[in-house]
């Protein structure tokens, strides 16, 4: 079952620790080795982004940054799993890299699965 995990946080906290970075380097290697990881990225800044909304059967088109905004998107990944469980565990573990290597880092990571995956 694939699950997609999005990652959110205020957008100006500063670059991540290296140790962070080493961490995660490590984890982004073992998941894709052992399948669980099937794809994953970071987003860049919100000011190089654009929203397109939809609001009474009007679209407006509104350029980046989204100062209104008190968390952005950041990063994903696509994961493979058994169950919704293992997604939650995985979830977990990569945050904890988080508060282990950048306590002052706030955000979270929402994780759902992907119930249509066009080839």
């Amino acid at each position: 079952m694939r699950f997609l995990s999005i990652v959110k946080s205020a957008e100006n906290q500063g670059p991540a620790p290296q140790a962070l970075q080493d961490a995660m380097a490590k984890l982004i290697a073992d998941s894709l080795k052992d399948g669980s990881l099937v794809q994953t990225g970071g987003l860049g800044a919100s000011s190089t982004g654009v929203r397109v909304r939809g609001v009474g059967g009007n679209l407006t088109v509104i350029d980046g940054p989204f100062t209104e905004a008190k968390e952005v998107v950041g990063g994903y990944a696509v994961l493979e799993f058994e169950s919704r469980e293992e997604a939650i565990e995985a979830a977990v573990a990569f945050m904890r890299l988080h508060t282990e290597h950048w306590p002052s880092w706030e955000g979270e990571c929402e994780v759902r699965p992907i119930t249509f995956l066009a080839p």
